[in-house]
């Protein structure tokens, strides 16, 4: 009674900040592009296996972009507070350790196998970014063993999984407003493997045809080529978006420099050398800006004393949303 509970209230605490996720990630990105658009409405049991350019900020786009409720992968570090872990649990975030965070920690990775399992079970869509790291680059590395461990095992339950390819590809780590470029594969079935049991072959054949998936759908682009990704990322702007825009984004550059100047030097003095610098940011703001927002709300209220304390709370995003579509792209 108690789990259902808690489980009704992840879902509802879920569905609560993905409205406004979905507006951030719109006003934080000029454009996302998507290929094979229609498979963000794929049923489960489906495991979505991601290449992992850019720390969290890659779960939350396809978190808001996929139709239904996505179960993350994240590294266990994250859940040394009890309090942070279960947040982090409410919101559909899973813990996934590695060496370096101690052997102890990994007996802990087989819980979460066999939540995962459970999720899958009941035709759940859970994400794990198949590199392990996050590393901010244009290219796919080498993949870890957690995608085919799990996907194996889920078949070897009986499980019909399917696995999804998909990946991610920004123009910059570091720039607000950012093109955006996901392109999703074709699922990986069961049926296209031969294996009676886990082993090393086995998850060498899984890796294999992952990888040589995956490849097809990551951006690879030597980092200091910034020609090229500018070519491959700029999304052209018309002539009448840029007339139509371009007095409410002259008021969203200025209204939002109070708040947006000192937590960008802030994010990029504490996390430009991590590779947490995009996602920290972004989430910084989400938490932030709704008090921003507000606050001018209440001196208008208290000044004016009329309806027009409403005005922020449209104003200010359409004026954020304009400035980034008309913001100079560069890497």
């Amino acid at each position: 009674m108690q789990n259902n509970l808690i489980e009704k209230a992840s879902h509802l605490l879920f569905k609560l900040l993905k409205l406004p996720a979905k507006l951030a990630i719109k006003i934080y990105c000029r454009n996302i592009k998507i290929q094979n658009e229609h498979l963000l409405n794929s049923d489960g049991p489906l495991l979505i296996a991601c290449n992992h350019p850019n720390s969290f900020l890659d779960a939350i786009i396809l978190a808001t972009l996929f139709k239904k409720p996505i179960y993350s992968l994240a590294r266990g570090d994250a859940f040394k507070n009890n309090f942070i872990a279960k947040l982090l649990n409410h919101l559909y975030i899973l813990p996934v350790y590695r060496l370096s965070e101690g052997n102890e920690n990994l007996n802990s990775n087989y819980q979460t196998f066999n939540t995962c399992r459970d999720i899958f079970s009941k035709n759940g869509i859970v994400l794990i970014f198949s590199e392990g790291l996050c590393v901010n680059e244009w290219k796919l590395r080498s993949l870890k063993k957690g995608t085919a461990r799990l996907a194996l095992s889920s078949w070897e339950a009986g499980i019909n999984l399917s696995v999804l390819p998909i990946g991610i590809n920004y123009d910059s780590f570091s720039r607000f407003g950012k093109n955006v470029q996901i392109n999703i594969g074709n699922k990986i079935e069961q049926h296209e493997f031969d294996f009676t049991s886990i082993n090393g072959q086995a998850i060498n054949d899984f890796n294999l045809k992952l990888h040589t998936a995956l490849k097809a759908l990551v951006v690879h682009i030597d980092s200091t080529n910034k020609t090229r990704i500018n070519e491959a990322f700029h999304t052209p702007i018309s002539s009448l978006k840029n007339i139509l825009l371009f007095l409410p984004s002259q008021f969203g550059k200025w209204i939002h420099a109070p708040i947006y100047i000192p937590i960008q030097n802030f994010c990029w003095k504490k996390f430009s050398k991590n590779d947490h610098y995009d996602s920290v940011l972004v989430g910084l703001l989400f938490i932030i800006y709704p008090f921003y927002i507000a606050l001018f709300s209440f001196a208008i209220y208290f000044l004016a004393d009329s309806w027009y304390w409403l005005l922020p709370f449209f104003i200010f995003p359409i004026s954020a949303w304009s400035f980034v579509q008309l913001k100079k792209q560069m890497v």
